[in-house]
């Protein structure tokens, strides 16, 4: 895994999440699609709230303050990390994280300190992964347990995963 260039991309996705939300009237950012699930702003909260217990997750890998397995990746972990990408289709949240972290609805202000927040996140725990034990994973609710490039890499898919997300809703709007 080439940490730099996933490095990169969450960098990119980041960018494009703060520039497309430039792109929305605040009533259109609240507004649930016409055919219904998430609104953009519901889709920002979750992304960017998944993308922070990650790098938490990640950063109790790197402190290696994760309780101690022998278990690693699940199928999907697998697959997951071997594409680059989710498989295929739509997903609902597990509800182990839709319990924690359900995705509400916030104003554009909230959801650009979310960005700034992430950023910097991503930055203190990306300076950390190289020196990471590859044996202490923390437990990812789909994919199973994971080390922390594993993380970093989950970090990136999850985030370009819902870009997707947000082009189906502007495509659902425009249909109205």
């Amino acid at each position: 895994m080439n940490l730099t260039k996933e490095r990169r991309a969450i960098d990119t996705a980041l960018d494009t999440y703060r520039r497309q939300l430039d792109t929305f009237t605040d009533e259109r950012f609240t507004q649930t699609p016409p055919m219904g699930g998430w609104s953009y702003t519901e889709v920002y909260d979750h992304i960017l709230k998944a993308s922070l217990n990650s790098a938490i997750a990640l950063e109790c890998c790197t402190n290696n303050t994760c309780p101690p397995t022998k278990k690693g990746m699940n199928f999907w972990g697998h697959y997951v990390m071997f594409m680059g990408s989710f498989p295929p289709g739509k997903f609902k949240v597990p509800r182990s994280v839709s319990e924690k972290i359900s995705p509400k609805k916030s104003d554009k202000e909230d959801i650009k300190n979310l960005i700034i927040k992430t950023r910097k996140k991503i930055e203190l725990v990306a300076a950390m992964v190289n020196d990471a034990p590859k044996n202490a994973r923390w437990a990812h609710p789909r994919l199973g347990m994971l080390n922390a490039p594993q993380w970093f890499k989950f970090i990136r898919v999850h985030l370009q995963h819902h870009l997707k997300q947000l082009e189906r809703i502007k495509n659902n709007f425009a249909k109205g």
